[in-house]
């Protein structure tokens, strides 16, 4: 009977999908678990020789088009306005307005294979979620439909209730406004170089040796720091801030995980009680090549270790 199929089985690759739609991981927690209850209100429906994923999928997304009706588009900071400076003041805007990192856990099925997985990982950068942002819900599900998992416009026609025709239109329109979006593709797995680079990156940050950490960084990196709207570019501003307003980091103890397909710390400052160091930022590091081209601070910790299964506290 199709009552006897293991929803839950699918859940990680449709919190994937809903955090492709939405850019934020709560919000598609919420979706998966709405996807969840209307597939079992609906399962007398399901024909059992379709596919359980792809019909999930379709229920999903719908899901999420019902969400994205009722709020504005997440972004990043480097797209709420000009780069900064490290005299400009901390405005903070609400948790709503911002891109949020996901456990790759949660959102990588481990069922796929590598081809598969890394496509899935790529879409799950902070980049080109916050590029998917930029587009109109629909053609938002329809290039993830197509892009991402593969369908066929048909496919993709029949689960919108739309034509195949429209369809093509959409993507068309979506993939003209991701080419204005700077999304070259890193490498995946990590090169020996870039393991080495991010070795070079947790001894530098802990001794707070800003000269080599300095060295680590493209000319044009950007430090952000959700919810936070000011971002810095470049060598001289971020050693600035780190040597100026950020130097409380200083002593920090970096602890690695992995979010949005690329590596990140749980970063602990010191100053806690008996000597501990206590959460402080979500560190998620974009990469280039051998150099570092972003450094991602998130620092709602409260919601975002828990999360990542991030200690509350890192004991010296």
């Amino acid at each position: 009977m199709a009552t006897d199929y293991n929803l839950e089985e699918h859940r990680t690759a449709l919190t994937g999908h809903c955090y492709r739609m939405l850019g934020s991981a709560a919000e598609a927690d919420d979706a998966v678990q709405e996807t969840m209850v209307r597939a079992w209100r609906s399962m007398d429906r399901f024909e059992e020789r379709a596919s359980m994923r792809t019909w999930l999928y379709r229920i999903a997304t719908r899901v999420c088009l019902d969400m994205l009706s009722e709020r504005s588009r997440r972004a990043r900071p480097m797209e709420m306005g000009p780069v900064g400076s490290v005299d400009d003041p901390l405005t903070q805007l609400p948790h709503s307005h911002w891109i949020e990192p996901i456990p790759d856990a949660h959102a990588l099925p481990s069922d796929s294979d590598p081809s598969e997985l890394l496509i899935l990982r790529q879409s799950i950068r902070l980049a080109f979620v916050a590029a998917l942002q930029h587009l109109p819900p629909r053609q938002r599900a329809v290039l993830i439909l197509t892009e991402v998992l593969g369908w066929s416009a048909a496919e993709v026609a029949d689960s919108l209730d739309t034509s195949v025709a429209a369809v093509n239109s959409a993507l068309q329109r979506a993939r003209a406004t991701l080419a204005t979006h700077d999304l070259s593709q890193p490498r995946a797995p990590l090169s020996d170089t870039q393991s080495t680079l991010l070795n070079r990156y947790v001894h530098a940050f802990e001794r707070y040796d800003l000269d080599a950490l300095t060295q680590l960084l493209h000319q044009d990196a950007t430090l952000s720091m959700p919810p936070f709207s000011l971002w810095l570019r470049g060598h001289e501003s971020i050693r600035a801030w780190m040597s100026g307003k950020g130097s409380g980091c200083r002593g920090s103890r970096l602890v690695p995980t992995s979010a949005c397909g690329t590596p990140a710390f749980g970063q602990y400052r010191p100053g806690g009680p008996g000597g501990s160091h206590q959460p402080w930022a979500l560190i998620v590091l974009e990469l280039s090549d051998d150099r570092i081209t972003a450094v991602n601070s998130f620092l709602d910790t409260q919601t975002l270790f828990p999360r990542f299964g991030l200690p509350a506290e890192f004991a010296p």
